[in-house]
């Protein structure tokens, strides 16, 4: 199994590299994220203990994101997308990153080259509640400075279907 090393946060992890018989169960999953591993397995013509052994595995390596990451916020009533570039005080990253962590409408926060330190994706209800996230970013530990830009309208999904796609061919 190939595996390669990935920051995150402060620290080095290992991420999984994920193969061709991977990419197909993912698929698979994909297409019906209820199917039993039965099901997986003869669709797919493995046997039912690689499946199983191959989605227990891209569970614990945090290859498969948890169920909650599928809910769309629209359907909790936060409509307005936003995306924050956020300037920090030197040195304070990991203090930043863990007051930010505290607002829930941040829903990703990505560290960033270029003018910014820092791109916060925020969900807000509405153009009022938008200024509350932004107000509760800008008073955060570290937080120097924000620039907001607002989602006109989303014209690709967040996708991995295409990726996995070229990795079976």
């Amino acid at each position: 199994m190939l595996y390669l090393r990935a920051v995150r946060g402060s620290r080095l992890s290992e991420t999984r590299i994920v193969d061709r018989t991977d990419a197909s169960i993912l698929i698979a999953l994909d297409e019906e994220p209820l199917a039993t591993v039965t099901a997986l397995s003869e669709e797919l013509g493995f046997a039912r203990n690689t499946v199983q052994a191959r989605q227990r595995r891209l569970e614990a390596d945090g290859v498969l994101v948890p169920p909650t990451a599928r809910v769309r916020p629209e359907a909790m009533g936060f409509t307005l997308l936003a995306f924050v570039s956020i300037q920090i005080s030197q040195g304070e990253l990991d203090p930043t990153v863990e007051a930010l962590s505290a607002v829930p409408e941040v829903l990703e926060l990505h560290a960033v080259t270029g003018d910014a330190d820092l791109i916060a994706r925020v969900v807000a209800r509405d153009p009022e509640d938008l200024h509350r996230v932004t107000r509760l970013i800008v008073g955060s530990y570290g937080v120097m400075r924000t620039s907001t830009s607002l989602a006109a309208r989303e014209l690709i999904s967040r996708r991995m279907r295409p990726l996995l796609e070229r990795s079976v061919e």
